[in-house]
């Protein structure tokens, strides 16, 4: 029997999803001045881990440092419910520094959920959605009860519940991540609107009782003695509450994983779904790298009242008792109690070649996609392509210009104008090689780059702006003060510069030229700068890594200048390029399927050749 519809209201903004792509989504939109509903399966798990209890990470801290400087939540909400800091790769530069944390898994979804409970101009429903279509310039969203809600724009961040298909050995069935209820008539009307949607897989692996872990045979982690938060508004760093723990599979472990390898779902075809490719199972791990004598992984706590942990680089989708047995091979888990096992999931997601730069549907008007749907993965990723979703879905329903970050702006621009360009063939992951613009891309400069434009925006308030010019105005100042200081030759400063395995001096020296030394820092300097001032430290971090990087920063700034001369080459949207005589057959299939804006996109489209932008910029030219 038909389900009976009736009229359930209208908004202006749609959010199909509570997962970190829906919350930015829904709160951006919002805060916009956007009449906004947020749709979620159950609204005890609105802004869940499902995977791994920790927020950033090796280019991921970038992404929540960005968010957070555009005025997303992701970072205030990490702050407050963070368990352990630690900041990775301090031993390399600067451009890939990285913060990441260890979080309270419920606290934070706890947050999250009444953040978008508090929002004003935000409603949050607990629903199915089980069907979408446009009609009369207007997009309906429609309920497993029958409520019709109407939207302008409609933001899909539906995660891993898409189609969503759990699977252990040779069990598997529908689900959402974490046994909810996934969401399977949606992708039918998805496709049958003629959504352009295939599958993708990711994995997590089995909680264990604390109790059963023999924490003698372990590594200790401790966090950062120094903590430093993701959110410029937070004005307490961290508190480390708790360790981490390091450990390693063995042979014996290989062994039981390869003579169950037949029983995964990954090498026996139930799975047709692409994993990641930066984050495999373990079974992965041991026949991709079948030379490699162990693996690490980590065993980290998922909350303060919980006695969950979370074995980080342990996932699987073998069968349970397998699981078990693999776990047991290892000295600190002989004694192993399984909470919640391991799993793999596949779901539906779109093919992001189908986006606009803007994250919308290049076939759809006022239908966005965020997050996992787009074929990315992780927290970071979604909350940023949620942001960025959110606020381009109000600004057009509001007439305004859209929001498009560029590859020179921000890690967010990165990873939108890969997706959007470049597509991809597994779950996208983050990372600081991704970026050629690295070191102008540091996660402690996020707030001068992004900070202006989300204070244009109105996503970030004036207290929050006059601080962080506040900021700017110190580290100028103080820039120009270590630069006119000079420094006189003298036993003790001598003898300081060759504890540090760097040349005495004979002459006067600015205090600048000293801190470009290597061996050198700017902190190391003070007791001889007599007339330093007391700063923050977050002025000091950015002082000292614009003197010592000058020379490198001002080359890529140059790179930059070239790339933005090619961005500015707009390209006509009814362009066709089967006319433009010279294009090889390739590049004139892609173009016109992924319609680059400008130059410099087209020339990151994959099978576009540098000969086929000079052809593009002859006819253009003409």
């Amino acid at each position: 029997m038909a389900i009976q519809k009736y009229d359930a209201g209208t908004y202006e903004v749609a959010v199909i999803g509570g997962g970190h792509a829906g919350i930015e989504a829904a709160l951006s939109s919002a805060r916009l001045g956007c009449k906004t509903v947020m749709f979620t399966v159950t609204l005890d798990w609105i802004g869940n881990m499902p995977c791994n209890p920790s927020i950033g990470g090796t280019a991921k801290g970038h992404l929540v440092r960005e968010l957070d400087a555009l005025g997303g939540e992701m970072g205030k909400a990490a702050d407050k419910h963070t368990l352990q800091s630690r900041m990775l790769n301090l031993g390399k530069g600067p451009a890939v520094h990285s913060l990441r944390a260890q979080i309270d898994r419920r606290a934070y979804s706890g947050y999250m959920k009444h953040a978008v409970e508090l929002q004003q101009g935000l409603d949050v429903k607990q629903c199915e959605i089980t069907e979408l279509y446009k009609e009369n310039e207007v997009w309906h969203c429609v309920t497993s009860l029958g409520a019709d809600f109407k939207a302008k724009a409609v933001i899909i961040a539906t995660g891993t519940f898409l189609g969503g298909r759990i699977y252990v050995g040779e069990v598997n069935y529908p689900s959402g991540p974490d046994g909810s209820f996934p969401a399977t008539q949606l992708a039918d009307s998805l496709k049958e609107l003629g959504v352009p949607l295939r599958r993708f897989k990711t994995g997590t692996p089995a909680r264990v009782a604390r109790d059963s872990i023999d924490f003698s045979q372990l590594e200790v982690q401790e966090g950062d003695a120094k903590t430093l938060p993701f959110s410029y508004s937070t004005e307490q760093d961290p508190e480390n509450k708790v360790v981490c723990h390091i450990s390693y599979t063995n042979d014996e472990t290989k062994r039981v994983i390869l003579e169950n390898i037949h029983r995964s779902p990954l090498y026996s075809g139930d799975i047709e779904g692409v994993g990641p490719r930066y984050c495999p199972s373990i079974e992965d791990k041991i026949v991709r790298f079948a030379d490699k004598k162990r693996h690490q992984f980590f065993i980290e706590p998922c909350g303060e009242d919980t006695e969950e942990m979370y074995l980080q680089g342990l996932s699987s989708s073998l069968p349970e008792e397998v699981q078990i047995a693999l776990y047991k091979t290892i000295d600190c888990l002989k004694n192993v109690k399984i909470m919640r096992n391991a799993y793999a999931i596949e779901y539906d997601c779109v093919d992001p070649l189908a986006l606009k730069a803007t994250l919308e549907m290049k076939d759809f008007d006022g239908l966005y996609g965020a997050g996992q749907f787009n074929g990315s993965s992780g927290y970071e990723e979604a909350a940023a392509q949620g942001l960025v979703a959110g606020i381009n879905a109000a600004l057009k329903i509001q007439g305004k210009e859209p929001l498009v970050l560029s590859r020179a702006s921000s890690y967010i621009g990165t990873l939108i104008d890969d997706l959007v360009t470049k597509g991809c063939m597994d779950p996208y992951r983050m990372m600081t090689s991704r970026s050629e613009y690295r070191l102008l891309l540091r996660q402690d400069n996020a707030d001068e780059r992004l900070m202006p434009i989300g204070y244009e925006l109105g996503l970030i308030g004036e207290e929050q702006y006059s601080k962080f010019l506040e900021v700017c105005r110190l580290k100028e100042q103080e820039i120009e003060r270590v630069n006119n200081t000079f420094l006189a030759p003298g036993s003790e400063l001598n003898a300081l510069l060759e504890a540090h395995g760097t040349a005495p001096m004979t002459t006067g020296t600015r205090l600048s030229d000293l801190i470009k030394r290597p061996q050198l820092s700017y902190e190391a300097l003070a007791p001889f700068d007599k007339a330093r001032p007391q700063l923050p430290y977050r002025v000091k971090e950015k002082v000292e890594i614009e003197i010592k990087y000058e020379g490198y920063i001002s080359r890529q700034q140059a790179q930059v200048n070239e790339m933005l001369r090619l961005e500015n080459k707009l390209i006509p949207a009814d362009i066709d390029y089967s006319a433009i005589t010279g294009l090889r057959l390739e590049a004139i299939e892609k173009l016109n399927k992924i319609k680059p804006a400008n130059i410099g996109q087209a020339s990151r489209i994959s099978g576009v050749s540098p000969a086929d932008i000079s052809v593009l910029l002859i006819y253009l030219s003409k």
